[in-house]
């Protein structure tokens, strides 16, 4: 009998109730939302969840705490120890979804992907979609599971930070794609974050993560396709910003998707950017 293989970065949920209990197989539960939303994906998680989900609390626990800056990639020791304490080794798949259908999962995706773990894949539709089809939940406590062998090995070809950013913004090999809103990207609507000036970086393009997505998904990946082709050539480097470096993983997402090959997420986004006064900043 071989061992299970995602088939793919992106599963459906009839692929994933159909492998549900393999041994190889970790479920997290990704979910976060804007702080706007007064909703805690932990306390959601613990109501409800897909059976045997581990919550995988990015914003909190799984974090630089260090940095003044929300969520940041934590280091590769911390994160073995961390997701070692989920019961997560290095030879299993893992598949990641959130409570929104496609929202906060991508970012997990993402920080496994920069941590050297290939075997890792987003939920189609997430809990939303799970529900509408009647798969099982689990509304019993949580039970502790036994601690893993994981070995984190950044990866910082899939990582950019604010030095390389301005950098970018002159070479024409790279490419930055926005996933805030045309509003945020513009300039006419203010930042959400006090102190952060509005607007967007000049040579950066904006993608909302909105357009990336129907009713909760992603869009076929030919649809994916027409969205970045007029954006991004084959050849250059994608760098992915967004708010806060949580959305720019649905762009990151959708490009490797889509065969995009290099793909780096701004771990600092808009909410580093806009709020240091030496990056240049532009409005339309």
């Amino acid at each position: 009998m071989t061992a299970l293989q995602l088939p793919s970065a992106l599963v459906d949920a009839h692929w994933l109730a159909a492998h549900l209990h393999d041994p190889n197989l970790v479920v997290l539960d990704a979910s976060w939302h804007m702080p706007a939303a007064q909703r805690s994906g932990a306390s959601e998680w613990r109501q409800q969840r897909i059976p045997g989900a581990r919550f995988f609390d990015f914003d909190q626990e799984i974090a630089d705490n260090t940095s003044s800056l929300p969520h940041m990639l934590p280091s590769a020791e911390q994160f073995s120890r961390q997701v070692s304490a989920l019961g997560i080794s290095n030879q299993q798949q893992i598949v990641v979804y959130d409570s929104s259908g496609i929202f906060a999962a991508p970012r997990a995706w993402w920080m496994f992907k920069a941590m050297g773990h290939s075997q890792v894949a987003v939920l189609d539709g997430g809990l939303p979609n799970w529900l509408a089809l009647d798969l099982p939940v689990d509304n019993t406590p949580p039970t502790a599971v036994a601690a893993g062998k994981f070995e984190a090995r950044l990866q910082d070809h899939w990582l950019a930070d604010a030095n390389q950013v301005q950098a970018a913004l002159t070479q024409p090999s790279q490419q930055i794609l926005d996933a805030r809103s045309r509003e945020r990207f513009s300039g006419q609507a203010p930042d959400p974050r006090p102190g952060v000036r509005a607007g967007h970086m000049p040579g950066a393009a904006c993608l909302p993560f909105s357009e990336l997505l129907q009713q909760g998904q992603y869009l076929p990946k030919d649809q994916l396709a027409q969205k970045l082709a007029p954006l991004l050539s084959p050849e250059q480097t994608l760098i992915c910003s967004c708010g806060s470096g949580v959305t720019a993983a649905i762009i990151a997402l959708a490009a490797y998707l889509t065969g995009h090959q290099k793909i780096a997420v701004y771990d600092g986004s808009w909410t580093e950017w806009g709020g240091l006064a030496n990056l240049p900043v532009v409005t339309d």
